[in-house]
């Protein structure tokens, strides 16, 4: 049954006014951004503090999450020096926290890691005070490719499980046991590890609570877990509007549980309040 009306404590409104400083930046150097892509509802908050997730390797996907407002099909030829746009709009921005991400792009044969790395090195080069934190799929679970990432030194080294093991049906090419490997690796590598879950597409409690277990055998450090909103109407419907108690009862259990920072709420994104993960 396709839920269609929205709780109070979701009726979030964006305000375009402030998206307009960052989007001109953005769009000066071409560069697309994931806060755009998936449609986030967190973009104007974030735009007007002068913060963006950076998306590379262009904005179509390979995949079919049926969750996913990101673009799906053949995706272009990529930039080679993507990350030299990167560094500029960041000048313009006065960054200081740095968050980049990509489509997953399985027909490059390390799947663009290469080109995460080149971010990280260039912004490292530019000022190493700057942190860096890298959202990355998962490669098709190549180590080579995830150590071409982790070499670069990134401050954070993100990769999203998003739901249970239950709904993976809904992740077009995925596979949760190799992403929670991704994750295992990175971490035995040196590297602060992140993931994020999306509740609200079908998952039980019980389930989640297994997700929990798994991510602290892999020693996962940081969590973000929020509501699915459905971002168009050909995309997977809300099956639950996840309450604001609940969201709290999960990230205490969280805590419990050994993870070192936890952002759990409706509107939490894997990227969203990203620099307080490190404070």
């Amino acid at each position: 049954m396709k839920i269609k009306v929205k709780p109070v404590w979701l009726r979030k409104k964006i305000d375009f006014k402030k998206l307009n400083s960052v989007q001109k930046i953005l769009n000066k150097f071409d560069i697309n951004t994931v806060c755009e892509s998936a449609r986030c509802p967190n973009i104007s908050e974030c735009f007007s503090n002068n913060t963006a997730t950076f998306m590379i390797l262009g904005d179509i996907c390979t995949r079919g999450c049926r969750f996913c407002n990101v673009k799906k099909g053949v995706p272009r030829k990529i930039e080679i020096k993507e990350s030299e746009k990167i560094l500029k709009a960041l000048k313009l921005l006065k960054l200081k926290y740095v968050v980049i991400t990509s489509v997953t792009r399985d027909d490059l044969d390390d799947g663009g890691a290469f080109i995460f790395a080149d971010c990280i090195s260039k912004i490292k080069k530019y000022n190493n005070k700057i942190k860096v934190e890298v959202l990355v799929p998962d490669f098709k679970g190549d180590e080579k490719s995830i150590l071409k990432v982790i070499k670069e030194e990134p401050d954070i080294f993100g990769h999203n499980i998003e739901t249970v093991p239950e709904l993976y049906n809904i992740r077009k090419g995925a596979d949760y046991k190799r992403s929670l490997k991704v994750l295992e690796f990175a971490k035995k590598n040196g590297v602060m590890t992140k993931t994020a879950l999306l509740l609200g597409m079908g998952e039980k409690k019980k389930q989640v609570l297994n997700v929990f277990r798994d991510l602290r055998e892999v020693n996962c450090d940081f969590l973000s877990i929020g509501q699915y909103l459905q971002p168009n109407k050909n995309l997977l419907p809300v099956k639950r509007y996840v309450k604001p108690e609940e969201f709290e009862f999960y990230k205490k259990i969280a805590f419990a549980m050994g993870f070192l920072h936890v952002e759990s709420g409706s509107y939490v994104r894997s990227s969203y309040m990203a620099d307080k993960y490190l404070s």
